[in-house]
């Protein structure tokens, strides 16, 4: 059977950092129905910490995070921290894990196996639930004591981004949810970006290249991650933003900077590619933004995480909300 959706919710995705919760109260305030935090140690603070502030100000809007790097905290940890989590937020918080693509190769590792994170989020259910589990060859078990912490099982959605066949199975079995495509029995959310025009706008303006641009260059940066020089040449502009980035370091620190204001700021090399970004998805009139939001209510989706940047993200926000369709609700 598949999973029956009571609705297309409209959430947003935002970076901790030092205005998370004063745009969590914002989001809140505009309808949206849940707030997602990213989570890379090398890029941003620390998303507990931030969404523990947004949860003591807010009352209504989910918390979920997009996604959660296992390898950054042990399992027992995260398992103290979600716990935490879901205590102050009042059953508001979601947990979703993945296999760290970019906060994994900021720091020169590839990304965890889909058997490791099926291995850790086993054992997190597992503590959350009271229960002991088997973490590094030991035994261990949550053992905070009645008033230290939420008492167990600790009641909180584990969902799972993951996008291949064998990460769809095995949401299946663990997860509760996933970001990514449509599942055939569990709820999906997907990522979007993208920005309203105002009136007489072009897409191609100043202020939409900087409002989309730090998520749009990604595609440039996920090339030379994944291919090397030649995968990010044969891209436009691809060549010389290369270029410009291995003058800065020697073949050993490139990592360090690849995903250098990675979904938020420009570097200078980043603006080279704003000529060549995509303008046109999730991009135009209210109206035409609607539709595409409809669209992917219509795709099987049951949550579309708007993801803003730039230079006002506060407008962005507002804006994007304006434009939700009446199908959109802000239920989850």
């Amino acid at each position: 059977m598949g999973f029956e959706k009571p609705g297309i919710a409209l959430s947003c995705g935002l970076p901790p950092g030092p205005d998370f919760a004063d745009l969590a109260v914002l989001a809140e305030q505009l309808g949206y129905a849940r707030v997602w935090i990213y989570d890379s140690a090398p890029l941003w603070e620390d998303p507990f910490v931030h969404l523990a502030l947004a949860a003591t100000r807010t009352t209504r809007i989910g918390l979920g995070t997009a996604v959660l790097i296992p390898q950054q905290r042990s399992v027992m940890a995260m398992a103290s921290a979600v716990a935490t989590l879901a205590r102050i937020s009042e059953g508001r918080f979601l947990a979703c894990f993945g296999t760290g693509f970019t906060a994994r190769l900021t720091v020169g590792q590839r990304p965890m196996t889909l058997d490791a994170l099926a291995a850790y989020v086993t054992a997190l259910r597992g503590l959350l639930a009271g229960q002991t589990t088997v973490v590094d060859g030991k035994p261990v078990r949550m053992l905070h004591a009645d008033g230290l912490a939420a008492a167990r099982p600790v009641e909180v959605p584990l969902w799972l981004s993951v996008f291949g066949p064998r990460g769809s199975a095995m949401a299946a079995d663990l997860a509760d949810g996933v970001i990514g495509p449509p599942h055939p029995t569990l709820p999906a959310a997907t990522i979007m970006s993208g920005t309203v025009l105002d009136p007489g706008e072009e897409p191609g303006s100043a202020r939409v290249r900087e409002a989309v641009g730090p998520w749009r260059v990604v595609d440039w940066h996920n090339a030379y991650a994944r291919g090397g020089a030649e995968a990010v040449d044969a891209m436009p502009g691809g060549r010389v933003w290369r270029e410009a980035l291995e003058a800065l370091a020697p073949e050993g620190e490139r990592h360090l900077l690849t995903f250098e204001g990675h979904v938020t700021h420009l570097p200078d090399r980043d603006r080279g590619l704003l000529d060549h970004i995509d303008t046109r998805m999730m991009i135009g009139d209210a109206a035409r933004v609607a539709k595409t939001l409809a669209r992917l209510g219509s795709a099987g989706f049951s949550e579309v995480v708007y993801t803003p940047s730039g230079p006002d993200v506060a407008r962005e926000l507002t804006a994007f909300m304006a434009a939700r369709p009446a199908r959109l609700t802000p239920a989850v």
